[in-house]
């Protein structure tokens, strides 16, 4: 009886752990109005869908991304998902993202994370972030539909997600820095 008690408590804690281990950003659906210094000739990946905004409990940031020599590369007007709610939700209820948004997710330290693109109706570059601020991965993430999900993985304090592409076009590479405005 024991056995089985504690086999029930370990399936349920493996199930609830597997439905967390992609954490999507879910939190602004839609995105901040960041600006971002991008070229004109480059592909735009702005969507025409209407952006829905994650609501009043968000805060905002921008978010500085800079070259290995300190360049700035771009500015990302952000979301800050550093809830497990809003981390868990991500951006899946977002409708779109344009150019210069995203969302940063803020955790307490740093660690392994992953990422899925549960529920999401665009594709996103995610910018996996360590504690001082060096890009340590960058993915990008296809919408995905039924299935099993991919999962986006990388060591980060920070994971910042924005249209994909967005780092193609701005030329931010692994190695290069975030700043995060005010704080």
């Amino acid at each position: 009886m024991c056995r089985r008690t504690i086999r029930a408590l370990l399936v349920a804690c493996l199930v609830l752990g597997a439905g967390c281990a992609g954490v999507a950003p879910t939190e602004p659906s839609g995105t901040p109005t960041p600006s971002a210094a991008v070229d004109d000739d480059a592909p735009s990946t702005t969507t025409a869908a209407p952006v829905a905004t994650p609501g009043s409990d968000y805060d905002t940031t921008t978010v500085v991304l800079l070259d290995a020599n300190g360049t700035e590369l771009a500015a990302v007007d952000a979301w800050v998902a550093d809830t497990f709610r809003k981390q868990y939700t991500g951006l899946s209820d977002t409708e779109a993202l344009d150019d210069g948004h995203g969302m940063l997710f803020v955790f307490d330290g740093e660690g392994d994370r992953s990422f899925v693109m549960r529920d999401m109706a665009f594709p996103l570059d995610m910018v996996f972030v360590a504690a001082n601020g060096t890009i340590t991965t960058i993915h990008h993430a296809p919408v995905e539909s039924g299935g099993d999900l991919t999962q986006y993985s990388g060591r980060a304090k920070y994971v910042l997600e924005v249209p994909m592409g967005y780092t193609n076009e701005t030329g931010v590479e692994v190695g290069d820095r975030i700043r995060v405005e005010g704080r």
